[in-house]
């Protein structure tokens, strides 16, 4: 049968399967509000789709200019704001964090106990600035609800109280121990929000401000930030938790979101929203070498180093992990300076090229740049765990059957 409607070497029909898929399997049974969905190839959006609703209660369908929570989708613009000022020489990825945080030079690794009595040992290792990148650094997440440590993380609100600052989080963190010495394990944490820490401390600007300056104006990205402006509202999406038995329920209404007011915790590792076009300009950006539209973000050779497998002796995620949280699958997978990179496309078990990269958030948002094929996804929707469903490996499965 001859390929037609094909632009970029993407058939245009197979990637209508998507959506077709999108409606029949997640939204019209219920289980997903809504999604906006972006492929492009060799600079040109081949394909960009909207179905579903952005707000169920107020039946307002999902538009291409839908803002969405991108959650940790925001930790890779992080990572290349603190790599902006790695190639200004500001500091050296082997340095010890508490160059920069002297408090933490004698953190201790957990040895028993509940907060506030823990018992620690002295870390083996010192932590280091690239132990924050790949996840190394013996931080957790309070919401892994694994340990007594982020237990402790859970009951002082460490992922964003309502009073948590960036300093403040850097101070609580200064108290808490360690799951394990540094650069020995991988465990999903708020390093990136610490990362955000460096990014302001290393600039003298605070992470609102360099953002904009240095990655959102330059690519054009005025829908991306920490709050949602008077002048968005209309455009901005709902947010549903997953519920048993396949439904979900509101979790953030975008009339009273927090997300309306200024932030008080700028969070680099999940405090973004954005729109499927806005986070496309940044990914295509990674795609073309660091550079989009004549505006450089990130020197190549800078990118090329954080797209690599950063993991002791190449190892894959399962090799080290101590958690079972992840924003990617596991297997044939590796972490980089802020991103998982795929290392081993069959061991993975999901469709794709070796070097592909990126990233997930909390509400089922997803991204890869595939440097093999010059090819970007950009996917979009408001759904609170993103283990819910499988959408991110079926995307991957239907992207790549659709190159020609």
């Amino acid at each position: 049968m001859a390929e037609s409607n094909v632009v970029a070497g993407l058939s245009l029909d197979r990637l209508e399967n998507i959506s077709h898929h999108l409606d029949e399997n997640y939204i019209r049974p219920g289980k997903l509000p809504g999604a906006v969905t972006l492929v492009a190839r060799k600079g040109e959006v081949a394909w960009v789709n909207a179905q579903g609703m952005m707000d169920v209660e107020r039946n307002k369908p999902a538009r291409r200019d839908t803002l969405f929570r991108i959650y940790s989708m925001t930790k890779p613009v992080t990572s290349i704001a603190m790599m902006q000022l790695y190639e200004q020489g500001r500091f050296l990825l082997d340095d010890p964090v508490h160059k920069y945080i002297p408090s933490w030079k004698h953190l201790g690794v957990y040895d028993s106990g509940i907060h506030p009595n823990f018992v620690t040992r002295p870390a083996a290792t010192t932590m280091t600035i690239r132990d924050l990148f790949t996840h190394m650094s013996g931080l957790t997440y309070g919401f892994l609800f694994r340990s007594n440590v982020d237990a402790a993380y859970r009951a002082l609100k460490l992922d964003g109280g309502k009073d948590l600052t960036l300093d403040k989080l850097v101070e609580h963190l200064a108290e808490m121990p360690l799951e394990f010495d540094p650069g020995t394990a991988w465990n999903y944490s708020v390093a990136t929000d610490v990362l955000g820490y460096l990014v302001q401390k290393l600039s003298g600007q605070p992470l609102d401000d360099y953002f904009r300056e240095h990655i959102f104006e330059p690519l054009g990205m005025s829908d991306t930030g920490f709050r949602v402006r008077d002048d968005q509202i209309d455009r901005f999406a709902a947010c549903y938790l997953y519920q048993p038995g396949d439904t979900m329920k509101l979790q953030d209404d975008p009339e009273t979101s927090r997300y309306r007011q200024q932030a008080s915790f700028l969070s680099g590792g999940a405090g973004l929203v954005s729109t499927v076009d806005d986070y496309f300009r940044f990914a295509q950006a990674l795609c073309q070498g660091g550079a989009l539209d004549g505006q450089r973000i990130i020197g190549r050779k800078t990118l090329e180093f954080m797209r690599t497998n950063h993991l002791p002796g190449n190892q894959d995620l399962p090799g080290l992990s101590i958690g079972a949280f992840s924003e990617t699958p596991y297997e044939g997978n590796g972490f980089g300076l802020g991103f998982s990179v795929k290392t081993d496309v069959a061991k993975s078990r999901t469709n794709g090229s070796a070097g592909e990269y990126g990233w997930g958030g909390l509400a089922s948002t997803n991204f890869f740049v595939d440097p093999v094929e010059e090819m970007v996804m950009v996917f979009m929707t408001q759904l609170i765990p993103s283990s819910s469903y499988p959408i991110r490996e079926e995307l991957r499965a239907m992207v790549n059957g659709a190159l020609v």
